[in-house]
């Protein structure tokens, strides 16, 4: 049974929604469930001073009924190598410190202070460590991740054919190495038959140069032959 929602609850995260779309955060995207305004989704897609730049990054927001009194819960979605996946995040604006909770902060908050915390190193509960070169690989792997993610798809449609546009081109750019790749193999390939055939070349060259000197040679001994039997 669907517990009910308050209408305190559903008027203020109403309210953070209009807020969130006049004065978006920088490089998150967040929004609703359409049948269940407690439950969001954000995106985080990586600054580009990061290791995280490329990437798109799901995550999820479970408001209680008691919000804006009571702080969310933040989970991350997306392999990223900075969270753990689908566990409670340990911050400040998150559940696991209510204490620390403030009524006035709204969803452009939270998600301004998860990005932040995320381009730290700070360990938490729920955080993990993890190099930059891991960093940039799933930042690459998430494109795909993304694609395959039901509420990535519905609730954020304009970053799918973001990601789309992104995988064509490198598809396009892969070709047109690979073109690359190819034409300089031919041409290397052709240099090596090129010297093989000038090799084999100057070798006839030579032989038909000892060939002609022997024949001159032995022309000229046929000639000293006769001259020497005339005189005899």
């Amino acid at each position: 049974m669907s517990r009910t929602i308050s209408r305190t609850a559903t008027a203020r995260l109403k309210q953070d929604f209009v807020r969130l779309i006049k004065d978006p955060v920088p490089y998150v995207r967040a929004a609703p469930l359409p049948s269940n305004i407690l439950t969001w989704y954000y995106v985080v897609t990586g600054p580009k001073d990061s290791p995280f730049y490329g990437g798109y990054y799901l995550g999820k927001l479970e408001f209680p009924n008691e919000y804006p009194f009571r702080p969310p819960a933040i989970y991350m979605i997306t392999p990223n190598g900075r969270f753990k996946t689908n566990q409670k995040l340990c911050l400040s604006i998150s559940d696991f410190h209510p204490d620390t909770w403030n009524p006035a902060w709204g969803v452009s908050s939270i998600l301004t202070g998860l990005l932040s915390f995320m381009l730290e190193n700070t360990p938490t509960s729920g955080s993990m460590e993890s190099s930059d070169a891991t960093k940039k690989r799933l930042a690459l792997e998430s494109l795909d991740y993304s694609l395959n993610d039901k509420f990535f798809c519905e609730l954020f449609p304009e970053l799918v054919e973001e990601i789309n546009a992104i995988k064509k081109e490198q598809e396009e750019n892969e070709q047109k190495n690979k073109l690359g790749r190819n034409l300089n193999d031919q041409a290397q390939s052709l240099n090596s038959s090129n010297n093989s055939l000038n090799s084999e070349n100057w070798f006839f060259s030579l032989i038909s140069n000892v060939c002609v000197m022997l024949a001159v040679a032995a022309f000229a001994l046929i000639v000293k032959y006769v001259f020497m039997s005339s005189l005899s």
